[in-house]
């Protein structure tokens, strides 16, 4: 009786994939013209404000769908987004999650059509939202999302996705970028970018400011002269750095709040003992323990010379490679390459005795002195499943490994595929001073591993924290931190008091090698105020957004690992501030209203890492990157997707704009909640067919 079954599943897929495909060339057909499309982004103080204005028209003689399809980076919040038909704009209301549930069952209880906008990637998350134009009539969309750019492996990175799927009278990518600290480094790079496509390409550049514009005309946006066919369908991104000392950090200062920005140079990187546990279960089987044996095999190259090491191996039963931690010696590291070379997967999954042998390494090493003085020990954890031998409760395990711990070292977690509940890993890791990180099952597996280690590779300070004057501020965010890595940067953020000093002073303490560090930096609050007066394409009163973004991220972050009153206090702040500034977050929802008649409810909703499984497709691109110099001028230099950095090769396919909806199956036929991967032999997620085909509805 199976195989009916199955071959009935692989038929549904197989139609609703085609309808998909005639819903993509079938763009033009019915009539619906974007014929202007504008990203106009303003960064001030890595805080970015992005606007996305599509504006569309239906030459067709009937009404026709038009859908607005965006992807925004997974660290954004939205905090608009309207609709404006024929001069009446129709906005999205931001409201408190359980209330806009309600909302949308309502909808769905009165028979209206209705969706949850809440699919996410590996990088970004996608919103959508469609509406009937009438003929000849005009819709404008505008989709407003904010979003801290995090420094990373040394750069801040800014995202944008360009799809249009068709060509384009009116298309400009505007990106203002405005640094008091100084611009110290700036490039722009594509997965689209031609040669015809680089004179549309603009980059000035001064200390302090950058200006990045992407305007081609309909002749450059053609994949040839005869075709109709855009070449835009890939990434947009800007990387840049600021100028930065060893000293304490930069204090800027706009209209009554202040963020500190702290990631000091010319530091000595602290020795480490470091201890890999690596699942070897029969789920990590095939590409999954060929790609870690190859990515543990270039960590180790990575060793400093000062570091020690060990390797755990865990399935039903834990085992360490060495008695003890080693040098990353030449002799070992080859030796350890062997070791891992050699690692196959079989058996059950024993995560609970995998990490507390780690952590008995790690304690015994302590006891016998072994460990350099002053040196940073990491356990960092890499499995794809859920513990299934020796103690498989997930709560005992978080306390076992909790109690062991004992804030001695820091665990971070790596979850290989979405079969992993990441969010046991996410609370395993932020109960023990680190995070959790999830590994797409991807071609470059193998790199995002080499990439993570790369990000705490090298600590710099321990036990850091930040003091200002208690009559000088209040509100402050996080302002103690475990540890600094090279490449990163601590961010603090908060209110300045009424009637507080003229000058805001700060201290950093923290403790190098084997001594403890104190740095100090003041910052005139008139002058530091007037900075951000002048520039006028800077998003005004943005640092008070940035410090209600921060908290809310935090507030967010504890909340994962407080006990349950803890929990709900948290949340509670952090939803009254999601509802205050406006901002989709996980507590939140914006319901979008649309024009009477056209009754479908719509909720966008901010989707969690571990309750979202779906995963994008993505192929390898050509790639050019322009690298803007000191005069404002630009060079261009061209690659291959196998020469494609780390950054790029984790993007999947973009869009601002989607096709209308094509042929519909019957409402009858359902595509059932099966793996795709088991259809077609691909390692999709589930997730990706949880989508209910309705019926086609004839219109005008």
């Amino acid at each position: 009786m199976k195989t009916p079954v199955c071959s009935y599943g692989i038929m549904l897929v197989l139609l609703s994939l085609l309808a998909v495909l005639q819903a993509t060339t079938a763009l033009k057909v019915n009539g619906i013209d974007i014929y202007s499309l504008t990203v106009d982004s303003k960064v001030s103080s890595r805080f970015a404000h992005t606007v996305v204005t599509s504006r569309v028209v239906n030459k067709a003689e009937t009404v026709q769908e038009a859908t607005f399809q965006m992807e925004l980076p997974k660290k954004a919040f939205i905090t608009n987004f309207s609709m404006i038909i024929d001069g009446v704009t129709y906005p999205g209301n931001i409201k408190e999650k359980v209330a806009a549930q309600k909302e949308y069952s309502a909808a769905v209880a009165r028979g209206e059509s209705a969706g949850l906008v809440k699919a996410t990637g590996r990088n970004m998350e996608r919103f959508q939202v469609s509406v009937n134009v009438a003929p000849e009539a005009k819709v404008t969309f505008e989709l407003v999302y904010e979003e801290l750019l995090k420094r990373r492996l040394g750069v801040y990175e800014l995202l944008l996705k360009v799809q249009p799927k068709q060509l384009v009278k009116h298309l400009q990518m505007d990106i203002h970028i405005f640094e008091p600290q100084g611009i110290s480094f700036l490039e722009t790079e594509s997965t689209f970018m031609t040669n015809e496509l680089a004179d549309a390409l603009t980059v000035s550049q001064n200390m302090t400011k950058a200006h990045i514009r992407f305007k081609p005309t309909l002749s450059q946006q053609r994949k040839s002269p005869e075709q109709q066919d855009t070449v835009l369908n890939g990434n947009f991104i800007v990387r840049y750095d600021v100028n930065r000392t060893v000293s304490g950090g930069s204090i800027q200062i706009e209209n009554g709040y202040f963020v500190h920005y702290f990631a000091p140079e010319g530091l000595p990187t602290i020795p480490k003992n470091v201890i890999f546990v690596i699942d070897q279960s029969g789920s990590m089987a095939g590409r999954k323990i060929q790609q870690t044996r190859e990515a543990l095999i270039k960590i180790v190259d990575d060793l400093g010379p000062k570091d020690q090491f060990n390797l755990v191996c865990f399935n039903e039963e834990a085992t360490q490679w060495k008695p003890s931690l080693v040098p990353a010696s030449a002799e070992n590291m080859k030796e350890a390459r062997n070791f891992a070379a050699g690692i196959m997967a079989r058996g059950g999954t024993n995560i609970n005795d995998a990490v507390l042998l780690a952590v008995q390494l790690l304690e015994r090493a302590n006891k016998q002195e072994l460990l350099p003085a002053g040196s940073v020990s990491l356990i960092i954890l890499l499995t794809d499943g859920d513990p299934t031998v020796g103690e498989t409760n997930r709560a005992n395990i978080q306390k076992n490994v909790q109690e062991a711990i004992s804030g001695q070292c820091s665990l971070f977690c790596l979850g290989f595929g979405f079969h992993v509940s990441y969010a046991f890993l996410e609370k395993l890791a932020l109960d023990n001073g680190g995070l959790a990180r999830r590994i797409y099952e991807d071609s470059d597996s193998a790199l995002q591993l080499q990439d993570f280690y790369q990000e705490v590779a090298n600590p710099l300070l321990m036990k850091v924290a930040f003091e200002y004057p208690s009559n000088a501020v209040e509100e402050v965010t996080q302002d103690n931190f475990r540890l600094l890595f090279k490449g990163s940067e601590m961010v603090v953020a908060g209110k300045l008091r009424d009637k507080g000093p003229d000058v805001l002073s700060a201290k950093v303490r923290g403790q190098l090698h084997l001594q403890n560090i104190t740095f100090q930096t003041e910052a005139s609050v008139a002058e530091k105020e007037e900075e951000f007066r002048s520039p006028k394409y800077i998003f005004h009163s943005f640092m008070e957004r940035l410090w209600a973004y921060l908290t809310i991220q935090q507030l967010l972050e504890r909340a994962v690992s407080a006990s349950d009153s803890e929990k709900q206090a948290l949340e509670t702040r952090a939803l009254s501030l999601s509802l205050n500034y406006s901002f989709v977050t996980p507590l939140t929802s914006m319901v979008v209203t649309k024009p009477e008649g056209q009754e479908e409810s719509r909720v966008a909703e901010k989707p969690m890492e571990n309750e979202n499984r779906h995963r994008n497709i993505h192929v390898g691109q050509s790639f050019f990157r322009s690298h803007s110099t000191g005069d404002g001028r630009s060079r261009i230099t061209a690659g291959t997707s196998e020469r494609l950095s780390s950054f790029q090769r984790r993007f999947g396919p973009p869009g601002p704009l989607h096709p209308p909806r094509g042929p519909f199956l019957p409402d009858h036929m359902l595509l059932p909640d099966i793996s795709l991967g088991k259809l077609l032999s691909d390692p999709l997620e589930t997730s990706f067919l949880k989508v209910i085909i309705k019926p086609a509805r004839r219109v005008g």
